[in-house]
């Protein structure tokens, strides 16, 4: 007999917003997979491998902005969530995860599939929970719905994240012939209203003379989703002040003439002549990470600047050793705001005018250079950035492929959004991630990957929901590439068997074995010939691998780096 409390927690996500669901296959789970797959308003999707499945998951809830129910049987089977949690975790996706287990007098009893999951996650979820493992009396059914409510609730406040509920199950897992199997109307639900985040006047008016002190202020876009509304008052502010707007590719605040795009171009100039041009007195900061090290170095190294991060609630980190205050409310609560002092803030224009200056050069440099240099894949990634469509979504994986990004910018075209997994920054999920993403989106999603990470993850693509929009191009050095670009590893005779690990595989096997239409290219010209048929609508899912030498690669980024060295100066 099934539980009708396991039953319940299908209708209470399904009353509580949850549209999607993604499980993984397997026995102790099995009323978990009923109540969900028999759901008529729950979208239920199965993925046979864990780890491809949570970070699935992850993807269509950062897509969708709305909380994804995983659910997984027990064992090692919860342990392979760990990587996706931990990056949702970090970037505030809202997901519940609901891992089936024993009950707890078979635990370490030597019986199958039987490990710890109490707290399994330990503290890379908002909240873990554990379910009751028998609801016959009416306060343990009142417990286990009120449990559930408390823990979609809990991930979906600000800041959002994973929550984890442990679900003991006894046998027998399926319904008896002629058992009644209903979701029931009266279920119980918890609706939490969420308050607004605002300052009181007084505060305003001290923020606003404290600001009105400073002559060199500097704002930096952490990663965060497009927002029209709060671009357009970061923008209004900055203009009427002079205050300095940095983004990162991640940021997706970024509007030629009005931000610095280029940062991590011509911060990498390792002796910038005229640097104390740009030193900030006051820097305000919103959102998440950073992409760009070389801008993180720069902002560790200022004396005496003062930093203010605008969050409305939740941990703040003190990202550049240099965090004097925290402003809880919105980011676009704060631009609107800040600017109405009696004495409105004017910062010195030639702080401004120095850091456009070095804008122009580090895009002219990076314009030339492609325009010269022989092809690579950092020339590749330049190619494909410039011809992006509108109206589509970016997924950068880890490693070179979002620092190439970082450096190179997006074309500007309308509606274009990015995202890359930058909450612990790991290749584990970045094709998964892209596939949630491809499945809850009537965009065209792009993904640009590594050979490593791509590999590393091939199950993203082991299950019956291959996305018909996701566009694929592998970065295939053979390798990664990564280590003979960072100083270190490079020098050492281990680089090629145990950083870079060589390896001579391509992607054609599983693009062709999973459905995709496959190409490779090894060249700027036949690259350039294939962006019309890869970036079209029509022409279902595409992998187009990009095959270089690794060597090659390392030397065209040294040739670039140099360039930056030799023509960056105020």
């Amino acid at each position: 007999m099934i539980l009708q409390s396991v039953i319940d927690i299908a209708e209470i996500c399904a009353r509580k917003g949850v549209q999607d669901v993604v499980l993984s296959p397997g026995s102790r789970c099995a009323p978990l997979t009923l109540a969900f797959a028999r759901h008529p308003q729950l979208r239920v999707r199965t993925v046979p491998d864990e780890r491809s499945a949570a970070f699935i998951g992850l993807g269509i809830a950062q897509q969708t902005g709305r909380p994804v129910v995983l659910v997984c049987t027990s064992g090692t089977a919860a342990y392979n969530y760990a990587p996706a949690i931990a990056e949702a975790f970090y970037q505030n996706i809202p997901l519940l995860v609901l891992t089936a287990d024993r009950p707890p007098e078979w635990i370490d009893q030597l019986d199958g599939q039987t490990i710890r999951q109490t707290h399994i996650y330990g503290g890379h979820v908002k909240r873990s929970l554990d379910f009751p493992v028998d609801t016959a009396h009416a306060d343990a059914k009142w417990f286990a719905s009120r449990l559930i409510n408390e823990a979609l609730n809990e991930a979906t406040a600000f800041p959002e994240g994973p929550v984890h509920v442990n679900v003991p199950l006894r046998e027998p897992f399926y319904p008896e012939p002629g058992e009644e199997f209903a979701y029931k109307a009266d279920v119980k639900i918890i609706e939490e209203l969420a308050s607004g985040f605002g300052l009181p006047n007084q505060q305003w008016e001290t923020l606003r003379q404290e600001l009105s002190a400073f002559k060199r202020v500097l704002v930096v876009a952490g990663q965060g989703r497009k927002d029209q509304a709060l671009h357009e008052e970061i923008v209004a502010f900055c203009r009427a002040t002079g205050a300095v707007l940095v983004t990162d590719t991640i940021s997706n605040q970024q509007k030629a003439g009005d931000s610095i795009n280029f940062h991590d171009v011509f911060l990498g100039a390792k002796h910038l002549h005229g640097e104390e041009a740009l030193r900030p007195d006051l820097l305000i900061t919103f959102h998440k990470s950073l992409i760009s090290k070389n801008l993180k170095l720069f902002l560790r190294k200022q004396p005496g600047m003062r930093h203010w991060h605008v969050q409305p609630a939740g941990q703040v980190a003190d990202t550049f050793q240099a965090l004097t205050r925290i402003v809880r409310t919105t980011p676009q609560a704060f631009f609107q705001e800040i600017g109405k002092g009696e004495k409105p803030l004017m910062v010195t224009p030639a702080f401004t005018q120095a850091w456009h200056e070095l804008e122009h050069q580090g895009k002219s440099v990076l314009a030339r250079f492609q325009e010269n240099s022989p092809f690579s894949e950092f020339m590749a990634c330049y190619q494909t950035l410039r011809m992006l469509p509108a109206n589509s979504v970016l997924h950068l994986a880890n490693s070179m492929s979002v620092r190439y990004a970082n450096l190179i910018g997006v074309a500007e075209v309308e509606g274009l959004e990015v995202f890359a997994n930058r909450g612990t920054s790991g290749i584990d999920g970045s094709t998964s991630t892209a596939v949630g993403a491809a499945l809850s989106t009537d965009k065209l999603v792009t993904l640009i990957t590594g050979d490593m990470a791509f590999l590393y993850d091939r199950n993203a693509l082991w299950h019956n929901y291959l996305p018909q929009n996701l566009r694929i191009l592998v970065l295939n050095n053979h390798g990664g590439g990564i280590f003979r670009m960072i100083e270190g590893p490079r020098s050492q005779p281990e680089l090629r068997p145990f950083f870079e690990t060589e390896q001579m595989q391509t992607a054609q096997a599983t693009a062709q074995e999973m459905g995709f239409n496959y190409v490779r290219v090894a060249d700027a010209a036949s690259l350039e010939t294939l962006f019309p048929a890869f970036f079209n609508p029509a022409t279902g899912p595409q992998l187009l691998e990009v095959e270089t030498v690794s060597a090659e690669n390392f030397a065209a980024f040294e040739s670039f780096r140099d360039q930056v060295r030799s023509n960056i100066c105020l």
